[in-house]
């Protein structure tokens, strides 16, 4: 018996009902391929526990089968096992065991690669062990699987996630030449570019990264991505103008234009604090038609009068405002001499 049964992982006490205690006793007398059709039909009928007693009974059987047909069997009731803890009865910790001992016992069985897929994800998702899930993708790629390219991806993705940049970097440009016509490439692209992008001398080979995807792929749903990250960098070394150049093409089919016009807008805001004020610039010179120059704690002033420009007061200007209405005083005039 494998070293599972023996740890009692598929044993009957796991069961929830008396039903299917009866069931399983009554069954143990079927083949293994009998088992696993009726492991199948329990779960179709949503029966998760019924269909890992079943399970059980196919191990069982095969603990002393040497027959050609045995391996199949055993990673099949492996296989389906592992899949009702993590799928049906989201028994994390269990599935995990039984997808390494369906590994170690039937490593080159067809329902490994896919048993090696969803242990990737446990430990990912579950456990946030992404070398753990780096190591099973990686021994599925090197059966060489039709989706070689994503598990590429999705190491690539890990060791960035890690901090890892520079694997991510490494694993991110073989999967561009290894898998040249892929689907993954314009992804494996943006991602090596920002990759380099987070090693500070490496930032003129993210800029090529960028600038490769927005050639090569130039329908991609990627591009306005690279485009923002190109100007991000743009913007880093000191090249604002053409920083939200890049941008505005960016905000043509960028998925969240805010963000885009959030650095659109910070920059230009940078760029008018940095600018100096022209010789001859009145607006600029007296704080005119600029943004917040009349939101300061001093008010703008009007501007002066005539009367105010050569020294007077203001009320000698409203005096002088009152004269001009009601014409002039004859008290004020002095008499002719005759």
């Amino acid at each position: 018996m494998n070293s599972l049964l023996k740890r009692g992982l598929f044993g009957l006490g796991a069961l929830a009902v008396t039903g299917a205690l009866v069931l399983a006793g009554c069954q143990k007398g079927g083949g293994p391929q009998s088992h696993l059709e009726k492991a199948r039909a329990a779960l179709y009928a949503k029966h998760s526990q019924e269909a890992l007693a079943e399970y059980k009974m196919a191990l069982d059987s095969l603990d002393k089968d040497d027959s050609k047909e045995a391996p199949l069997y055993r990673a099949r009731a492996l296989r389906g096992a592992a899949d009702v803890y993590y799928l049906e009865l989201h028994d994390f910790p269990r599935a995990v065991e039984v997808y390494k001992e369906l590994i170690k016992l039937c490593p080159e069985a067809p329902e490994t690669l896919e048993g090696r897929l969803n242990l990737a994800d446990l430990l990912e998702r579950q456990f946030h062990d992404l070398r753990g899930a780096i190591a099973e993708l990686t021994a599925a790629m090197a059966r060489n699987p039709p989706q070689s390219a994503e598990l590429a991806y999705r190491v690539a993705k890990l060791y960035f996630e890690l901090g890892d940049y520079q694997q991510c970097e490494l694993e991110a440009a073989q999967l561009t030449k290894r898998y040249e016509t892929s689907s993954y490439v314009d992804d494996a692209l943006l991602l090596r570019g920002q990759a380099l992008a987070m090693m500070d001398d490496r930032k003129p080979e993210a800029m090529k990264a960028f600038e490769e995807l927005v050639e090569r792929f130039p329908d991609s749903e990627l591009r306005p991505h690279a485009l923002f990250e190109e100007g991000k960098l743009l913007a880093d070394s000191g090249e604002p103008e053409k920083a939200i150049e890049v941008w505005v093409e960016s905000l043509k089919r960028h998925p969240d234009p805010q963000v885009v016009q959030t650095s659109i807008a910070r920059v230009r805001k940078q760029l008018r604090r940095s600018e100096p004020t022209a010789v001859g610039d009145a607006a600029k010179a007296f704080d005119r038609d600029v943004p917040g120059a009349n939101q300061g704690p001093f008010p703008s002033r009007p501007p002066k009068t005539s009367i105010e420009a050569v020294g007077g007061s203001s009320d000698e200007e409203a005096r002088e405002a009152r004269m001009g209405k009601e014409g002039p005083n004859p008290a004020a005039v002095p008499a002719s001499h005759e």
